[in-house]
């Protein structure tokens, strides 16, 4: 029987909850499993040590702390712009996302966490930063067994 290791190519189906049991993602809803290489940083830590070990047809659940999935709320990762960074003709509302340029010009996402005086406040942080994750996972095939050592 194969067992998943570092370096094997694998496909999973895996439903993703919050804390509250609210779904936040499906391979099963999307009709499609996942594939990714163990170890290779293309899952977040936590979803990659969790497969770790399985067998195929194996299913798991798995509760993800904020550091082993998104990390952590960094207040760091919060700054004000003023509003002239945005399009005289942009509407601006708390708790919308928003696509920007930094000033080297490297692309980020962020969430308008306020409008004051000073500017707009924008949350820099991963959206899913700071939360509990849950997951659901079955390991489906593991593609490169061949290679096992």
């Amino acid at each position: 029987m194969s067992i998943v290791k570092k370096g094997h190519q694998i496909s999973v189906h895996y439903v993703g909850t919050f804390a509250d049991g609210k779904e936040f993602d499906s391979s099963r809803t999307r009709g499609a499993p996942i594939s990714f290489e163990v170890g290779a940083g293309q899952m977040i830590k936590g979803f990659d040590a969790a497969v770790a070990g399985m067998t195929i047809g194996e299913t798991k659940k798995v509760t993800l702390k904020p550091a082993e999935a998104y990390g952590e709320l960094d207040p760091d990762r919060r700054q004000t712009v003023p509003r002239t960074a945005f399009a005289p003709d942009f509407e601006l509302e708390e708790g919308a996302p928003v696509q920007g340029r930094s000033p080297n010009g490297a692309p980020f996402v962020a969430k308008i966490e306020a409008i004051n005086d000073d500017g707009v406040v924008l949350d820099l942080n991963h959206p899913m930063a700071g939360k509990v994750l849950n997951f659901d996972i079955e390991l489906l095939s593991i593609d490169n067994e061949a290679t096992e050592e």
